[in-house]
């Protein structure tokens, strides 16, 4: 399996992880489970791609493999971008709502 695979895979989990630790939380931004895990999930591997491209000790490629660094950037990436899109989805959500349709 490619390592850029792997880190998306990594990035990817810790987002959905994330975004239902928001929701957990914050109760007035949670989505439900289900929207939690999604929104975490992409908002993950989303900044986590962006990080990895932008900062490329991120990917651990260039020590010859994973490192715990690079491990630990790309949690760290996943989760921020899974916070970030679940509470940025959610605020809109509840925008949204709170709009009339007169």
């Amino acid at each position: 399996m490619s390592d850029t695979l792997v880190n998306l895979i990594i990035q990817v989990i810790a987002g959905a992880l994330a975004g239902n630790g928001v929701g957990a939380t914050l109760k007035n931004l949670n989505l439900g489970t289900a929207g939690n895990t999604v929104a975490g999930a992409v908002g993950g591997g989303v900044l986590g791609q962006i990080l990895q491209a932008l900062i490329p000790a991120l990917s651990g490629t260039m020590a010859g493999g994973l490192d715990l660094g690079a491990l630990a950037g790309q949690v760290v990436g996943g989760g921020v971008g899974g916070v970030v899109l679940t509470v940025f989805v959610a605020l809109l959500k509840s925008m949204i709502k709170g709009q009339s349709t007169a």
